[in-house]
């Protein structure tokens, strides 16, 4: 698990900050129904960002997460995972996450990432669309950038590179199909990832030919990102600033 319960994202809600924002039942191609909480720019800038959350699936951090986003002029959508064996209900603070994280497979988390992508774009209002995830969902996210979703970027917290699950293999292994930019952001003191992960990653994302930038904060532990990590809050922002720079720089003008 990223974040508990009782976390949020390190950034201060904008003060008075009108925002549109609802809760989703998506569905995704296998017909699969699953949770998701939108979030609407007041003024939109064209970006559009797809959250994948950690291992608890879709809860309150995520959908803080993209309010935040949309105050900053960029609509997001949060998505869920456990749909097929939990179902799309809200879930409360006994929630056993394990059991289904364990049950996800790769094409299923693809078919949820697709609709996700679909819905973020429907209305329009979104013309370069990007994935954020964190642990879990940031190694989905580099994925992500292999499914055919036209992404204009990706954009992952502390996602593990090099390690293999059953039938989910490495994001480093399927670097050569990443068809969109990356941003990996990761905690100098995660032990999940050592530098020579990160090393190793970088160096096949380069001879793939795949724009990315990796970067590594010195002593920040695993799930720096959080308003209770006060001792790491130089590294939360940087991250937040350089996930906006990315997003910006990767959106095309009107």
């Amino acid at each position: 698990m990223c974040f508990d319960l009782d976390s949020h994202p390190p950034i201060a809600p904008i003060a008075g900050g009108a925002l549109d924002h609802e809760d989703l039942t998506l569905q995704a191609a296998d017909g699969t129904a699953f949770a998701a909480f939108r979030a609407r720019a007041a003024r939109p800038s064209g970006a559009g960002v797809l959250i994948l959350p950690d291992v608890r699936g879709l809860y309150s951090f995520y959908e803080e997460l993209a309010l935040r986003f949309a105050e900053a002029g960029i609509d997001a959508l949060a998505i869920d995972y456990f749909g097929r064996t939990a179902g799309a209900a809200k879930r409360d603070a006994d929630f056993s996450y394990v059991e289904h994280v364990q049950r996800t497979k790769l094409p299923e988390l693809r078919a949820d990432v697709t609709a996700g992508a679909a819905e973020l774009r429907r209305d329009g209002r979104v013309r370069a669309a990007f994935t954020i995830g964190f642990c879990f969902g940031g190694r989905l996210s580099y994925s992500a950038g292999t499914f055919g979703l036209d992404l204009a970027g990706t954009i992952a917290f502390y996602g593990m590179p090099v390690t293999d699950r059953p039938g989910y293999p490495a994001p480093i292994s399927v670097a050569p199909a990443m068809a969109s930019p990356i941003l990996g952001l990761f905690g100098g003191a995660d032990q999940a990832i050592p530098p020579e992960a990160i090393n190793e990653f970088e160096a096949a994302l380069t001879a793939a030919g795949v724009e990315h930038d990796l970067v590594t904060y010195p002593g920040a532990p695993h799930s720096f990102f959080d308003r209770k990590a006060a001792d790491f809050a130089d590294a939360a922002a940087d991250s937040w600033q350089r996930s906006l720079a990315f997003i910006a720089d990767h959106t095309p003008a009107a």
